[in-house]
């Protein structure tokens, strides 16, 4: 006897259950089986679903519809029905189409539409039959079908090439006792991925299996699925035709119409000979607008991909997409104004988390195209203390009067928005810009400057006069010059001494660790006999005076004092990278959609911009070598796309039922004139005549 079948050897295809755990239902199963409790049993042995009654499973209805892929039993279910038609418990195993007509699980026919339970028991087809499953509703068949005598076979109805009468369903059959041909590796690994969830849960004949540990995640789900949110497939149109090619009640050829729109087909299907008619449809359809043209639209949009680069993936295997058209209408109608409501719900959440206290920003301004030419500039404030991006503002140049006042008036603008949200700003840490300067000492407001944009200032100046004939000997110097700088600033708490510690290093490159300074008296680091002492600059030669030049500048040693020793704008940086997933800056934008691809990279940076801890609580770090040098860099969390789901709800659920409101939101947002309104349009004859001219 083989534990994978029935105590009582009923039919195999029968869902099968293990012995409970709990000690009294136990019991009461093995008196059932043996007719009293044996001091030893098979601990393994295993009860099919026929010998239990229909109230004593929790799914019974969801399973028969086909919305579930396996029973569950109630938690003290007990067996009751022993004798399966006339047979005793202990006859041999019933012929194959002959099992128990308690419950769909064993009974003579198997409702195509259900993907699970198809056992190897099948037997061979003939090499001309095969099994199919269609795309159709079982009540648009019934209207007008006369139902003959169908062969069964113990996994179901079998489908011959004159098209007998069957039940249809949305799901397609598997073929029972069909063996695949061998595939790469690679291919297999990719189809145990993408398995479905009748592949992904053990064999009830499994021994192995029990009831009470199965977890199947999607069973819940499968009720609270929406239009947008379930599996789709690709579907070739061969396969699509050979299910409306010949009529289910006189199987003669039909007369099929296809219809196109988008990602959306259609077929209409109607016999000359028996009038008998039906139209399916590959997705929903809201309104006029089919789901799954909007989704496309949508997953564009939200992953930050093009829509050229897409459409050419799909034309290159032919599969049908929407036009450029529909994916500009449902981003003007829909996807835009769903952008800038959840931004402004998550900054609104943001800033009243953040009220009544002071806050630290970063700010920097990102130039949208290389150059001094540039279009827009985008500014970005970053709370430093959750490493969050606090407010972004684009500003296109024709607004500020010219690219290089764009950064002055982003700024600007993020400080006045902070204020009519009640947020006080402690202190800010930017680039060392003279207009930026000016700007926050008229608002009033305490100014820190990045070290790495100070120390890559510096250090092009000293990388410039390293290149020089007679001063060779700084080269040797310039990574010592740049840690130097950093330490300056990190380890240091005022501005004095910053300074005191900066100006330091034209006393050590001397071999000189003594200072007059009494706020940083002597180096450091420990005393240490030279070995090379051609490696020291010596005093009152002329590449030291050309060094000290260029460090002990007053603007410089101004500038040292107010480099930030807190935080840095790192981050920004990190963040400025993760825009060119959104909007590379080799492609042009309208002003709405350069602002809703920056909003969609800073939902990204907040949901995904925390660095990874361990279990104590530790930050986690990991080493990169860029230019060949060791560094320490912050591991990130791995990334989330929380925010494209709630988009996606968002979308479909509210923006799409009545898009309104979120649209008239979208209009409040000033959009400047384009730049080519403050020039004249010729006329194309007097652009082509002025070419013939410089030709001639």
């Amino acid at each position: 006897m083989s534990w994978r079948r029935c105590v009582f050897r009923c039919e195999r295809k029968s869902t099968l259950f293990a012995l409970p755990k709990d000690d009294a239902t136990k019991n009461e199963w093995l008196k059932f089986i043996y007719n009293t409790v044996p001091e030893q049993y098979n601990p393994n042995i295993l009860l099919c679903a026929a010998h239990l009654a229909a109230d004593c499973f929790l799914n019974l209805g969801e399973y028969k519809a086909g919305c579930a892929q396996r029973l569950f039993l109630k938690s003290k279910a007990i067996p009751t029905i022993k004798t399966l038609q006339g047979q005793s418990a202990t006859s041999d195993p019933p012929l194959q189409g002959q099992g128990s007509q308690q419950l769909s699980t064993s009974s003579r026919s198997h409702d195509v539409g259900t993907q699970t339970d198809f056992i190897e028991t099948m037997p061979a087809a003939s090499p001309k039959t095969r099994s199919i499953g269609t795309q159709l509703s079982w009540g648009t068949v019934m209207e007008r079908a006369v139902w003959s005598k169908v062969t069964s076979l113990d996994v179901g109805t079998e489908a011959t090439p004159s098209f007998p009468v069957m039940p249809f369903s949305s799901a397609p059959m598997k073929a029972a006792s069909f063996t695949p041909r061998k595939r790469a590796c690679l291919e297999l690994d990719e189809e145990k991925e993408e398995t479905d969830i009748s592949e992904s849960i053990a064999e009830p004949h499994d021994s192995t299996n029990n009831p009470d540990k199965s977890v199947v995640t999607e069973e819940s789900d499968l009720c609270q699925q929406t239009a947008y949110n379930v599996s789709k497939y690709i579907v070739f149109e061969s396969c699509l035709r050979e299910l409306f090619d010949t009529c289910p009640i006189c199987k003669t050829k039909c007369n099929v119409h296809l219809r196109r729109m988008g990602t959306y087909v259609s077929y209409t299907q109607l016999c000359p000979k028996c009038s008998y008619y039906r139209k399916w449809e590959s997705q929903p359809v809201i309104g006029s607008t089919p789901v799954g043209n909007l989704l496309v639209s949508a997953a564009i949009y939200f992953s930050g991909a093009s829509y050229f680069k897409f459409e050419k993936i799909c034309n290159s295997m032919q599969l049908r997409i929407i036009h450029y058209d529909a994916f500009r209408r449902h981003a003007r109608n829909y996807l835009e104004p769903a952008i800038i409501h959840k931004w402004n719900v998550d900054q609104n959440n943001l800033f009243r988390t953040l009220q009544e206290r002071k806050v630290a920003v970063a700010g920097d301004m990102r130039a949208v195209s290389p150059g001094h030419t540039a279009k827009f500039g985008s500014y970005t404030l970053m709370h430093l203390d959750s490493n969050t991006v606090l407010d972004m503002q684009l500003v296109q140049c024709n607004e500020a009067g010219g690219s290089s006042h764009m950064e002055k008036e982003g700024l600007k603008r993020c400080l006045d928005h902070l204020d009519s949200k009640g947020l006080a700003v402690e202190y800010i840490i930017t680039g060392h810009h003279p207009q930026i300067q000016t700007f926050l000492r008229e608002y009033n407001i305490v100014q820190f400057y990045d070290v790495w944009h100070f120390e890559k200032g510096l250090s092009k100046k000293l990388d410039k006069l390293s290149q020089k004939k007679g001063c060779e000997i700084l080269k040797k110097w310039l990574p010592s010059i740049k840690y130097h700088i950093y330490w300056s600033a990190l380890s240091s708490s005022s501005g004095p001494e910053k300074v005191a510690k900066y100006t330091s290093l034209l006393n050590h490159i001397q071999n000189v660790h003594i200072h007059e300074n009494p706020v940083f008296p002597k180096c450091a680091h420990a005393d240490k006999v030279t070995r090379d002492p051609q490696k020291w600059f010596q005093p009152g030669s002329m590449p030291l005076y050309k060094v000290e030049k260029i460090m002990n500048n007053k603007r410089v040693l101004e500038d040292v004092e107010k480099i930030s020793h807190h935080h840095q704008t790192s981050s920004l940086e990190a963040f400025h990278t993760i825009i060119l997933r959104f909007a590379p800056k080799n492609v042009v934008f309208p002003f709405i959609g350069m602002l809703c691809r920056m909003y969609l990279a800073a939902m990204h940076y907040n949901e995904n911009g925390q660095q990874a801890v361990t279990t104590s609580a530790q930050a986690m770090y990991k080493m990169v070598f860029p230019k060949g040098e060791a560094t320490a860099r912050p591991l990130k969390t791995a990334p989330s796309y929380d925010y494209v789901t709630d988009l996606m709800k968002l979308v479909f659920e509210e923006v799409f039922a009545d898009p309104a409101p979120f649209v008239e939101k979208l209009k409040q947002i000033p959009i400047p004139a384009p730049l080519s309104s403050q020039f004249e349009t010729p006329s194309k004859e007097e652009v082509h005549w002025h070419q013939l001219t410089k030709l001639q």
